[in-house]
């Protein structure tokens, strides 16, 4: 079954959780690079771009923040 949700409510908890993935996923791959001169900043920005919509995608799935709207 499809849970439903205000789509404002839950745009706005999607896209909390989505930043806060990208800014984990920012740190750790910062974090992995042994010299600041030796980082690959298009790599880490691709992949903080998609650790974003892997969040986002995961999060139609359902958040558990969120109230289901009942009719």
């Amino acid at each position: 079954m499809i849970k439903k949700y205000n789509f404002k409510q839950w745009f706005r908890a999607a896209g909390v959780r989505a930043v806060k993935t990208m800014a984990q996923t920012f740190v750790a791959m910062i974090g992995t690079s042994t010299v600041m001169s030796e980082v690959n900043w298009l790599m880490i920005a691709s992949a903080t771009v998609l650790s974003g919509i892997l969040s986002i995608a995961t999060s139609i799935a359902g958040l558990p923040e969120l109230e289901e709207v009942k009719k």
